[in-house]
């Protein structure tokens, strides 16, 4: 059980705290509500892009990542469809340093065209380095496109396209930084030794003079019902043929979530589960097969790729695990490969809830997601599980006129 307390500030600033007494550090962990999907379909990268530009420096601390090294401290960040999140940890004595440095970005970044350009340059070769010239690189780009055509979730979190990035005005990325980076979207979680009145002390020192700034407005189009399945062939530098497809499943928010993660287990997590024993060890026709959820806060997706085994082709591989989802029907779980995969998800919400920095990222999560309470209820939740939902989710979820896949196969030459 972890225990917090909450407090909004007056210019919106949502402000966790946890009290840790085991430790002697702290994690500040302060999370915006942007991702790629709130980007415009014309301007991709932007949550990413702006990822780095917050690393960029702010008016008194020109250069982020020294002040905190000096002081005992790492950070780091990341982006994802539905968020950006930035994290530091730091000796407890230490924690206005970290306090200091993102209130300070998050009211005077440094964004001017030299630094536009130093971090353009970074991401379109991230760009180059992990989408286009890397095998399967760009895997997300065929699948979000084929899955989605109406939500934004439709391009990956680094962009649809490069030249969304190579092409970003400084008038953009301001415009960006004015409507998403303020206290109003934002939360600021903090575990650590400190008592919570001390934390929205110095919540309130360093963060209550930034104007709240206005609320963005949601555009976000809900995605229709898939009612036939979706198929792309994708001819590429690749050295093997593979597939990946994905089903629509509901939001992380919906009961469904825990039946479908724990399903996804049972067919894909480690040596045992279904999809290894039966279609790598036992019938051979894949090399490697695996199954997992997009977890995205809006309704996302039930991911299956593979790899066929030689002289196996990726339609007989795809039949394969079609039928094998199938004999979940006639070869039901048993409960104790279900108390198994719950036993694993259980074990590994206990011990991410012994790092102060995982807890300070779980509380914003969870308050972004509206519902705070359901950090401390996930336990119970998994463990309510019974396989008569795990085969109505199988049932529901996992089927042919709900699946789109994409099929690469090496170039001829």
């Amino acid at each position: 059980m972890i225990e917090y307390t909450k407090k909004v500030l007056n210019n919106g600033l949502s402000v966790i705290a946890e009290r840790d007494k085991s430790t002697t550090l702290a994690a500040v962990n302060v999370l915006y509500k942007v991702g790629s999907r709130d980007e415009d379909p014309s301007k991709t990268g932007f949550a990413h892009l702006f990822e780095h530009l917050m690393f960029g420096g702010s008016l008194n601390a020109p250069d982020f990542d020294g002040p905190l090294q000096n002081a005992g401290g790492e950070n780091n960040a990341f982006t994802n469809t539905d968020y950006t999140n930035y994290y530091d940890v730091v000796p407890i004595e230490n924690i206005e340093v970290a306090l200091w440095l993102e209130a300070d970005r998050m009211k005077h970044l440094n964004i001017n065209s030299k630094t536009l350009d130093t971090q353009r340059k970074v991401v379109v070769e991230e760009f180059k380095e992990v989408c286009l010239n890397k095998p399967y690189g760009d895997n997300w780009h065929h699948l979000s496109a084929l899955a989605y055509k109406e939500h934004p979730y439709n391009w990956p979190t680094i962009g649809k396209e490069i030249k969304h990035i190579e092409e970003a005005q400084l008038t953009d990325v301001l415009d960006f930084y004015e409507r998403f980076y303020h206290p109003g979207n934002a939360i600021l979680t903090v575990s650590g030794p400190l008592e919570p009145k001390r934390i929205f002390e110095l919540a309130e020192k360093w963060f209550g003079n930034i104007e709240p700034g206005k609320s963005p407005v949601s555009n976000l189009k809900r995605e229709q019902k898939q009612t036939t399945k979706r198929y792309e062939i994708i001819r590429s530098d690749v050295p093997v043929p593979i597939f990946i497809g994905a089903c629509h499943m509901p939001e992380r928010n919906h009961p469904d979530y825990y039946a479908c993660d724990l399903l996804s287990d049972i067919l894909a997590n480690g040596k045992s589960s279904r999809f290894y024993h039966r279609l790598v060890r036992e019938l051979k026709v894949m090399s490697s097969v695996d199954c997992y959820l997009s977890g995205t806060f809006d309704p996302g997706l039930i991911v299956l790729e593979g790899r066929p085994a030689p002289n196996v082709s990726v339609e007989e591989s795809i039949d394969h695990l079609w039928k094998e989802i199938n004999r979940l029907k006639t070869d039901p779980p048993s409960l104790r490969e279900l108390q198994k995969v719950k036993n694993k998800v259980i074990s590994s919400i206990a011990m991410n809830d012994l790092s102060v920095l995982n807890k300070a990222a779980s509380l914003a999560y969870f308050e972004w997601l509206g519902a705070l309470d359901l950090m401390n209820q996930q336990e119970e939740l998994y463990a309510n599980v019974t396989l008569e939902d795990i085969l109505r989710v199988a049932e529901k979820y996992l089927n042919v006129d709900n699946s789109s896949f994409i099929e690469y196969i090496p170039n001829e030459e």
